[in-house]
């Protein structure tokens, strides 16, 4: 059989793609924010930072924040009938 080609952005030129008003240097407040435990936050990626991003699969869901790992947190969600656990850099989260 053939091996697929291409990485988990396979597929996504439009739904990854940052509008022309969005487009520029990302904001230093992004990096460095603190979120608390047990917050809701939004999953809305960052396309220019690819560190710490979720699956495309995920983009716009809502999840609560459950702890931090490095710079990194972890986020609960429900996928279908699944409790899952996301590591997402702050930069990806909208608080909501």
């Amino acid at each position: 059989m053939v091996q697929r080609q291409g990485g988990f952005r396979r597929g996504t030129r439009s739904s990854m793609k940052k509008e022309v008003r969005r487009k520029g240097k990302i904001s230093i407040r992004n990096f460095l924010r603190k979120i608390e435990k047990g917050t809701q936050v939004q999953l809305v990626a960052e396309p220019a930072y690819q560190k710490g991003m979720f699956l495309p699969r995920f983009q716009g869901k809502i999840g609560t924040v459950e702890g931090q790992q490095g710079e990194c947190y972890l986020v609960r969600l429900k996928d279908h009938n699944k409790e899952k656990t996301l590591l997402v850099h702050p930069v990806h989260l909208k608080v909501r």
